[in-house]
C-alpha cells in the first residue's frame, strides 16, 4: 500500500470514531456580520429523526463584542401541523455576572455556550424556533445560534 492510501484510512477510520455516538441531532445557524436581528427566526428541523428521547440543548456562539452578560431566546416547539407545543423564555449566561468573564469555551475572542433546556422535548415535535428576546432590533456579538439532542 502506498503511503498516501495509508493515511487516507486512517484519517478515514479517525474520522468514523470521533463522530459522538451520544449526539442525536445538532445544527447550527449562523449570522451575517455577527448581528442577530429581532426579525429572525431560526428554525431547526427535526422532522427526519426517528426519536426524540433525550437531553435538548442551546448553543450560542458569541463575540467578546456581545454587549450583555445574558442572552434571553424564546424556544418554540411545533409539530407537523405547525401547532405550538410549548413556547417558552430560556436566559442563557454569556459572561459570569462577577468577574466578566466569557462562559463556554473557545479561543480568540469566540466562544461557544451551552444550556440544557429543563423541560423535555414533546415527542411529536418536528421543528424548533429560536427568538432572540434582548428588546434589541439588532443583538451585535452572536455569530450563530444552535440546537443539540442528545442521547439521555
Amino acid at each position: 500500500m502506498t503511503k498516501l492510501y495509508q493515511a487516507s484510512l486512517l484519517g478515514i477510520v479517525l474520522l468514523l470514531f470521533s463522530c459522538g455516538k451520544d449526539r442525536v441531532y445538532e445544527e447550527y445557524h449562523s449570522f451575517e456580520g455577527t448581528i442577530w436581528e429581532e426579525s429572525d427566526s431560526v428554525k431547526f428541523d427535526l422532522s427526519s429523526l426517528d426519536s426524540l428521547q433525550g437531553k435538548a440543548i442551546i448553543g450560542v456562539r458569541y463575540t467578546e463584542a456581545y454587549p450583555f452578560s445574558n442572552c434571553y431566546i424564546k424556544v418554540i416547539y411545533r409539530d407537523s401541523s405547525k401547532v405550538v407545543l410549548s413556547d417558552s423564555l430560556w436566559n442563557v449566561s454569556i459572561f459570569d455576572k462577577q468577574t466578566g468573564k466569557p462562559i463556554g469555551e473557545g479561543f480568540g475572542n469566540t466562544f461557544t455556550t451551552y444550556d440544557t433546556l429543563s423541560f423535555p422535548l414533546p415527542t411529536s415535535t418536528r421543528e424548533v424556533i429560536f427568538l432572540q428576546y434582548m428588546r434589541q432590533t439588532n443583538l451585535e456579538g452572536v455569530e450563530a445560534v444552535g440546537f443539540k439532542v442528545v442521547k439521555p
